[in-house]
Formats: C-alpha cells, sequence, structure tokens
C-alpha cells in the first residue's frame, strides 16, 4: 500500500512539475511576442493594453493576462534571450 501511495505522490509531482514548465514557456513566448514586436514594429504600451483585453476576452476565466503581467512577461523573456528549460526535462 505505502508503494501504491509513494507511486500516486510521484506522479503527482511530475505532473506539477509539467504544468509550471508548460506555463513558464507560454510566459516566456509571450513575451519574446511582445518584446520582438515592440522592437521591431514599434508597439507601445497601449498595444499591451488592447493585448491583455483581447487575451482575457477569448480565454475567459483564465488568470494572468493582465496588462502588468504582460510587462512581467515582456521583462522575463528580455532577461532570459532563451526559453527556459528544467534541466530535469531534458533527460
Amino acid at each position: 500500500m505505502a508503494e501504491l501511495k509513494a507511486t500516486v505522490r510521484a506522479a503527482r509531482v511530475g505532473a506539477a512539475r509539467s504544468v509550471n514548465q508548460e506555463v513558464l514557456d507560454l510566459y516566456w513566448r509571450i513575451g519574446r511576442l511582445v518584446l520582438d514586436r515592440q522592437q521591431s514594429e514599434g508597439w507601445g504600451m497601449k498595444v499591451i493594453d488592447r493585448l491583455s483585453a483581447d487575451l482575457r476576452a477569448e480565454f475567459l476565466g483564465m488568470r494572468g493576462f493582465s496588462a502588468r503581467s504582460l510587462v512581467y512577461m515582456r521583462s522575463f523573456a528580455a532577461a532570459w534571450p532563451q526559453p527556459c528549460h528544467d534541466p530535469a526535462r531534458r533527460a
């Protein structure tokens, strides 16, 4: 019984780790897109506000798309020029 419980716990931790990695990858990709578009097309803060409203309207109930969050995503992508990957996932 203890082995089965340990297996369930390990699966839950692995699932949470996978979800967190996907969210980090998503946030980095959004930040990179905003950063690239601001540099190449001169996007300003008004575009971030509109993008935020559009994402929140498209994905009702999903959190994390406020204008402030998008600015944080942009900063994240600027600080990490390559996507962040969990070393455990490389194996």
